[in-house]
């Protein structure tokens, strides 16, 4: 039998056999989901890293809690399957932590309906721990052993900038051959990501001077007049055709109407496409100087994410992935998308990175956050057979 007809009976077993886990895998889910996990809230994050690594337990899995002071602990979990040493290293990234407070679960509780599985953080991304683990009971049912060491590392701060998870993710990412992120997919059709904008935030903060508003205005220094004038400079730095864009989202000034404004502010969101970019855009931010004589400018913040650039073992990464999905008949697609994921930090190391390989669904931070329930097997498939060919 020649190996790509190997690979696709491989892949044809496992996708029968996980959708036998089906249901196993929807009752993980829901326990997941059940246990709420807002960013913030240290308590509730713990609580789900200890499920979580019990569960890594229960699967002869290595299992290391990284106890945080201020945020919730993160999860590592190694798994080694083959015989003698393993050649190699292949990381499983995503995140613990969700958007909402708890107490969502009340008005918003896990439900299925209609072959679609609801509620707080479901999409993004629990329904990703559900489909690790069910691709890993997969290989281990079906005799399937990887030639590389897996290291699944959970964290617990994604959705607000993975500030005590990065250097973590960035020393694992260093010792491996590939980076499979099981963030949602793409599109009802699950397209995985192979692009990703890096992100940057900054605030511009202006001092002017108070003064009378219809006795003395010359007297002022109108510090809401300089911020008009600083952001309509942030717009000509916009380069849609290289993928930088720059936007004004938060802007606050002023106190009452017949004071000329003293102080004024504006938070900005930065995008952008090509990690060359970054030192250009840094340095125009902090280059921003005042226009009104006698105000003051300053600027905090600025660039705090690499982009997930395509590159050529990016490219071969998806074109390896597409083709065990080719095997059972499912065509995979890419994308690229502005927004950022852990992913980010391992590209930018150089190392192959295939984001969105969690589940298909939508309404990802929303009411109507939901998955399709079929996607739970079909992407545990597509795991499963990535940890067993890389």
């Amino acid at each position: 039998m020649s190996q790509v007809a190997e690979t696709a009976a491989m892949m044809r077993v496992l996708q029968r056999d996980l959708k036998s886990r089906e249901k196993t895998m929807l009752r993980l889910l829901a326990r997941f989901v059940r246990c709420e996990s807002p960013s913030h809230n240290k308590t509730a994050v713990d609580r789900l890293s200890q499920i979580v690594a019990a569960e890594w337990r229960h699967r002869d899995a290595r299992v290391r809690i990284l106890r945080q002071k201020h945020r919730g602990n993160h999860v590592r979990a190694e798994m080694w399957l083959g015989k003698g040493r393993p050649r190699g290293q292949i990381l499983v990234l995503g995140h613990l932590d969700t958007v909402y407070p708890v107490g969502t679960l009340a008005k918003m509780p896990f439900r299925v309906r209609r072959g679609r599985a609801l509620g707080p953080g479901i999409f993004d991304m629990k329904a990703g721990l559900a489909i690790a683990l069910g691709a890993m009971d997969s290989l281990k049912a079906n005799g399937l052993r990887p030639a590389k060491r897996l290291v699944f590392f959970w964290n617990s701060d994604e959705e607000i900038g993975s500030g005590s998870s990065r250097p973590e993710i960035e020393r694992e990412a260093r010792r491996s051959d590939a980076v499979l992120v099981l963030e949602p997919a793409a599109g009802r059709d699950g397209r995985v990501k192979t692009e990703r904008k890096g992100l940057g935030a900054a605030e511009i903060i202006v001092t002017g001077r108070a003064a009378h508003a219809g006795i003395h205005p010359s007297a002022g220094v109108n510090a809401v007049h300089e911020l008009a004038l600083q952001i309509a400079r942030l717009m000509e730095m916009n380069d849609p055709r290289r993928g930088i864009t720059l936007q004004a989202t938060v802007i606050a000034g002023g106190t009452v109407s017949n004071v000329v404004p003293a102080h004024a502010r504006a938070e900005v969101d930065i995008r952008y496409s090509h990690l060359a970019d970054a030192p250009k855009i840094d340095r125009k931010l902090r280059g921003l100087g005042p226009v009104l004589s006698g105000a003051q400018i300053e600027v905090r913040g600025g660039i705090n994410r690499p982009p997930l650039e395509r590159t050529p073992a990016v490219r071969r990464l998806f074109s390896h992935a597409r083709s065990l999905m080719r095997a059972i008949d499912w065509e995979l697609g890419e994308t690229s998308t502005g927004g950022g994921s852990d992913g980010n930090f391992t590209a930018a190391l150089g190392v192959p990175t295939l984001d969105g390989l969690g589940a298909v669904g939508n309404g990802a931070h929303s009411p109507v956050e939901h998955i399709f329930v079929r996607s739970l097997t079909e992407r545990a498939a597509l795991l499963a057979g990535l940890l067993a060919t890389l």
